[in-house]
């Protein structure tokens, strides 16, 4: 770990750092729980370059264990699953050495493992560099998890000129996700109080931000719609909240509009990450608007038939167990995102996410992104939820399917006529829904994205 970052956390002392489980911890608490950590693990033969794999959220074991590991110059993939065949895949994927479980108590278990390949050059590379590395893992819902590995030097390098704030910041992604990544080395290198949920429903969410005083809240446009729709802002007090990022996935501009109505005096901010690449700087155009643009020189950006590509400093050196296509030859990373720019009137340099080129569907060969289609049936009073897919056709392709979940319970077909006849006056006739199931909730992944049938 950067030397920096350990003087950092020492120097905040008795500044409270987690909050769990009704107890608070303080960086000092910190400070030693890594020094016994690392002590353990040098006990247990862990050295520089080995692959662990460690199970945990975000406790005090957990943290330390990361930290510990990074002093050691490990290769750590962190994992919030518990599952033993995804933990096995991501085992399998990365190649561990070792497993570390810190959700057995007071104690942590540390297991050898018996990797099946040589070290991979990346790992070698690193290790000769005297660096840890992160690795992190693809969602594996297409298949096996890619297992890829960061430079941790390289991802901290973006937190070093942070300047101590007293900022309470409620971690909602998980253990073992960038964006969650991210939100803890922001946190270390100011000297905030992380608030860590027991779980990442909407009403302990609130009760949290309630009794925290919570600042900062990170989430995803999916659970922010599913916390409007559980009507907690209603029952507790949300006014310590200045800040809601978002990212992961579009933001319908209705939805954003009723976020924003809800907590007024909270500024709403769009993030932009991928796993690959890391957690981009960028600027939102406003609280009310989904445009945004990169204001990070350490990240390049351009766009390639309408899909985002991106280079980084703080990009992967790559896979441990997949090829390399979504990266050309000079360090582009193809995101798959697909980007539409701002209007002349909009601001130069604008410009915001419409949706992943897998979940484009095609309709007789017109193109439809489903967030667009989202974003109008958001705006109908008698809808709280809706989620929007390509449906098989042997006619067309495919045709525009789309999950509703009403406010209330209502005549069924009436609503069907209603839906087709509001989404006629605001779309191209091959954008209308031609199916339309009704639910009582959408299918949303444990990181809060939305799960679109995905058709090949």
């Amino acid at each position: 770990m950067a030397h920096w970052l350990n003087e950092r956390i020492e120097s905040f002392n008795k500044r409270p750092f987690l909050s769990l489980k009704g107890e608070t911890f303080t960086y000092t608490d910190l400070a030693h729980s890594t020094a016994k950590a690392r002590t353990q693990f040098m006990k247990a033969g862990i050295q520089a370059g080995d692959i662990t794999i460690l199970i945990g959220d975000y406790t005090l074991a957990a943290i330390a264990s990361l930290m510990a590991l990074f002093e050691l110059k490990a290769m750590v993939a962190p994992i919030s699953i518990v599952a033993k065949n995804e933990k096995e895949q991501r085992i399998q994927a990365s190649n561990a050495k070792w497993e570390i479980n810190t959700e057995r108590g007071s104690s942590l278990g540390i297991l050898a493992l018996h990797p099946i390949t040589e070290t991979h050059s990346f790992v070698s590379s690193l290790k000769k560099n005297n660096e840890a590395g992160l690795i992190l893992f693809s969602s594996g819902s297409t298949g096996n998890p890619k297992a890829m590995i960061h430079s941790t030097e390289r991802l901290l390098y973006a937190f070093k000129n942070k300047r101590p704030r007293t900022l309470n910041i409620l971690i909602f992604l998980l253990f073992d996700h960038i964006g969650g990544i991210n939100t803890l080395f922001n946190a270390l290198s100011t000297g905030s109080l992380i608030v860590a949920p027991k779980n990442r429903d909407p009403e302990t969410i609130a009760k949290a931000i309630q009794q925290h005083k919570v600042k900062l809240l990170p989430a995803s446009p999916t659970f922010l719609n599913l916390f409007l729709i559980s009507g907690v802002q209603e029952n507790y007090d949300l006014s310590s909240l200045r800040y809601i990022t978002y990212g992961t996935e579009p933001m319908p501009e209705s939805l954003l509009k009723r976020i924003k109505e809800n907590f007024p005096k909270t500024k709403l901010i769009q993030t932009f990450g991928t796993s690959e690449t890391g957690i981009s700087q960028t600027t939102s155009r406003s609280s009310t608007s989904t445009l945004m643009k990169f204001d990070d020189p350490n990240t390049e950006y351009k766009i390639v038939k309408g899909e985002l590509w991106l280079r980084s400093k703080s990009q992967i050196l790559g896979y441990l167990n997949h090829e390399m296509s979504r990266f050309t030859n000079d360090g582009w990373f193809k995101t798959g995102d697909l980007l539409e720019s701002a209007g002349k009137d909009e601001g130069e340099g604008y410009f915001r996410i419409v949706g992943r080129t897998q979940e484009i569907i095609n309709v007789g060969g017109e193109k439809v992104t489903p967030s667009e289609i989202e974003n109008i049936l958001l705006e109908m009073p008698e809808i709280v939820d809706c989620l929007v897919y390509g449906e098989s056709n042997a006619i067309t392709g495919q045709i525009v399917a789309t999950e509703i979940v009403l406010k209330d319970e209502k005549n069924l077909n009436h609503m069907k006529r209603t839906i087709k006849k509001f989404c006629r006056s605001r779309l191209s006739s091959f954008k209308v829904p031609a199916r339309i199931i009704f639910k009582d909730k959408t299918n949303f992944s444990n990181r809060f994205k939305k799960m679109r049938n995905i058709v090949s």
